[in-house]
């Protein structure tokens, strides 16, 4: 049972450790309402100049609004490669960046988590349904991270409390 145990808190301790530090419970929120199917997760490369996936592919549908998964300054609204994309920057160096997102905002604009940044364009490469929002998330430059752990629960244990063990006293026999 010992080891067990040791085992589930070694499995939380990893997970807690892949939530960004600067991202407090509750502080995000998904990027699409109802909350979506994941459609392809977040497969970080090795190294920069590797291929990978960075970001996660969310499903959708044509027209549905983009919100802002946290607070933040938009820092850029516009096509990128031909791709209309939104990005916004957060407290702690996190920037999330949200495409083929149609922006009806614009750099500059300070936004709460859940208000809309523009509505999901049809198609993206790469997934199947009729429209998938490509949700990214990196730390400073070039530190792309899995924007999953933002809104995903994360269990935090809190320390046990030994209780004393009450010995019951016997009755003397009447």
């Amino acid at each position: 049972m010992k080891i067990a145990g040791i085992a589930v808190l070694t499995a939380l301790t990893a997970l807690a450790g892949s939530v960004p530090a600067a991202a407090a419970p509750r502080e995000f929120g998904w990027p699409l309402h109802p909350r979506p199917t994941v459609a392809r997760p977040f497969d970080g490369p090795e190294h920069d100049w590797l291929p990978g996936h960075r970001g996660a592919d969310l499903t959708g549908r044509p027209g549905q609004p983009v919100l802002a998964a946290g607070a933040g300054v938009v820092v850029f609204a516009g096509t990128v490669a031909g791709k209309p994309v939104v990005s916004v920057a957060h407290a702690g160096g996190l920037r999330t960046t949200y495409e083929p997102v149609t922006a009806t905002v614009t750099a500059g604009r300070r936004v709460e988590r859940g208000d809309p940044l523009g509505t999901l364009e049809p198609g993206h490469e790469g997934c199947r349904a009729p429209a998938c929002l490509h949700w990214g998330l990196r730390r400073d430059r070039d530190d792309y991270l899995d924007p999953l752990p933002l809104v995903r629960s994360v269990i935090r244990l809190q320390p046990v409390s030994r209780r004393p063990r009450f010995r019951y006293a016997r009755r003397p026999a009447a």
